[in-house]
């Protein structure tokens, strides 16, 4: 029996059910989402590599240029002093800037559409809150030899066995330029050398690309394998979202109370107030503006019943007895509802006589 029971237990907590919406907002929340660096990489090396491509020659080659210009021509024939340094330090830093700015805008544009295509729009602190689990030694090792580590090991080798043999590649097949570059004008050395670089750059670019698909599919596959719930999770998770019964039932008890409070509110506009007298009381008021019939407006038994007569009667609405009519008024209709058809008749003589009689107080 105790085996039978543990077994049961074992079952009710293993995470074989797929994660609920709730279960993902918490994750995304949290942010774990599924998300490859691989796609990042690629995509920035892309965009810088292809940025150079097309304008490195133009833009960076003449910025380039003119820092070496302005190296050689001026900053080594100036004085070695504090003030020459400070200039010198300054005016480097803005050439260096204005050549690595716009590759580096390129990197966060590409950065950030890479980030954007895989989770969408999100932004969470969670990840930097600090956390004494992380730095643990004995899980620090579960991760280290787990088949996660494996998988991103073996994922890492492949990239750097075919990043080197595109590199191999592109060199083999310039290896006559790359052997005559002694020979060649500083000009055309760096041109060679320029493009070159960015050939093979874009190559592993897309090559890393093409490897981030399934990587980004293992990703989604491992998160999701993460968000698994157990039976007992799911039903924990239920029961957190209706609720502590206690606090349900004080929720509804202020429903209710509240929703007395708008009833009682309208009796002081009803039209009259029928009773049984003394356990039944139902009022009614008649607008032929807004309905063809009477409307209940309040009802109530026993203690509420007492309640709408007393406040009809500090508000001078007129309370007719009948056992009868007020006993099938509350049984056939609800709040806001029009009398039923079949009480018409007996509803149209007790108003007849509610207004003839407000209509001898008038009188008088």
């Amino acid at each position: 029996m105790f085996y039978v029971k543990i077994n049961l237990q074992y079952f009710a907590e293993e995470k074989t059910e797929k994660a609920t919406p709730k279960k993902r907002q918490d994750s995304r929340r949290k942010g774990q989402v599924a998300k490859s660096t691989d796609v990042n990489t690629a995509f920035i090396l892309l965009a810088v590599f292809l940025f150079l491509w097309l304008f490195g020659g133009s833009m960076l080659g003449q910025a380039m240029y003119d820092f070496f210009r302005q190296n050689f021509q001026t900053y080594l024939l100036m004085d070695l002093t504090a003030k020459n340094l400070e200039v010198m330090f300054l005016e480097i830093i803005f050439q260096v800037a204005v050549v690595l700015l716009p590759i580096m805008l390129m990197a966060l544009v590409a950065g950030v559409f890479a980030s954007f295509i895989q989770v969408g729009v999100m932004f969470t602190t969670e990840p930097l809150k600090f956390n004494l689990t992380k730095i643990d030694p004995i899980k620090g090792a579960k991760r280290i030899f787990s088949v996660r580590a494996l998988v991103e090991l073996s994922k890492s080798l492949l990239k750097i066995g075919f990043v080197g043999l595109i590199v191999f590649l592109m060199i083999w097949f310039n290896l006559d330029e790359v052997m005559l570059l002694s020979q060649k004008s500083v000009d055309n050395g760096f041109y060679l050398i320029a493009n070159l670089t960015a050939q093979m750059g874009m190559a592993v670019a897309v090559l890393l690309l093409l490897l981030s698909v399934p990587d980004y599919l293992y990703q989604r596959y491992d998160t999701e394998k993460q968000m698994r719930m157990s039976k007992k999770d799911i039903k924990d998770e239920h029961k957190n979202m209706e609720g502590d019964p206690r606090i349900k039932s004080k929720r509804k008890q202020k429903q209710m109370e509240m929703a007395m409070q708008r009833m009682m509110q309208e009796v002081p506009k009803a039209d009259v107030v029928i009773t049984n007298p003394t356990h039944f009381a139902v009022a009614l008021k008649y607008d032929e503006t807004i309905s063809d019939a009477p409307i209940v407006v309040a009802k109530g038994v026993d203690y509420v019943a007492q309640k709408i007569k007393s406040i009809a009667s500090d508000h001078e609405v007129t309370l007719v007895e009948n056992k009868p009519l007020a006993r099938a008024l509350y049984s056939q209709a609800e709040i806001g509802d029009q009398v039923p058809e079949d009480l018409f008749k007996a509803i149209a003589e007790v108003l007849a006589y509610v207004y003839r009689l407000k209509n001898k107080q008038v009188g008088k």
